[in-house]
């Protein structure tokens, strides 16, 4: 599971980290699952965010996989409600859009306007945690419209 922390300052944005959670596979799934918790909560201690970004799941035809990553997902979830942190989901055309200006963006394309845009010397890797900032960037920019249509609720 790739993940990023990004913060913005007057307007300028900075990657503050990011990476890969990753379990063995000899592991059980229920063991899987524990150290990806574990391993989250430790990431929230550090880095103490205001807000989580999740990119929305979509998947075609592999049922296993949409389990064992829904599986993960509701790991994810349930540690961040226990921390109080609101979570914000984004479709990925919506990441696409947000970064690229179009949702038909590639991988490639995608990656190099979060490089672009973080001003890095290289583009973020593993493949996984250049996702996982691309979500993060996406809610930065969508976040004061967010408060402001909470406010006004």
């Amino acid at each position: 599971m790739g993940w990023g922390v990004v913060e913005e300052m007057d307007g300028v944005l900075r990657l503050v980290d990011c990476g890969v959670l990753t379990t063995p596979a000899e592991l059980s799934q229920a063991e899987r699952l524990l150290l990806l918790y574990n391993e989250l909560h430790l990431l929230i201690e550090q880095y103490r965010p205001a807000a989580a970004a999740i990119e929305e799941l979509f998947f075609g035809k592999n049922v296993n996989t949409a389990l064992t990553v829904g599986q993960a997902r509701g790991v994810v979830l349930l540690t961040l409600a226990q921390a109080g942190i609101p979570v914000y989901e984004y479709k990925p055309l919506q990441v696409k859009q947000a970064l690229a200006g179009y949702g038909g963006a590639d991988k490639r394309q995608m990656q190099e306007m979060v490089r672009l845009t973080l001003r890095l010397p290289a583009i973020p890797r593993p493949d996984d945690a250049a996702d996982a900032v691309a979500v993060a960037i996406c809610h930065t920019y969508a976040a004061p419209m967010i408060r402001r249509i909470e406010e006004g609720r």
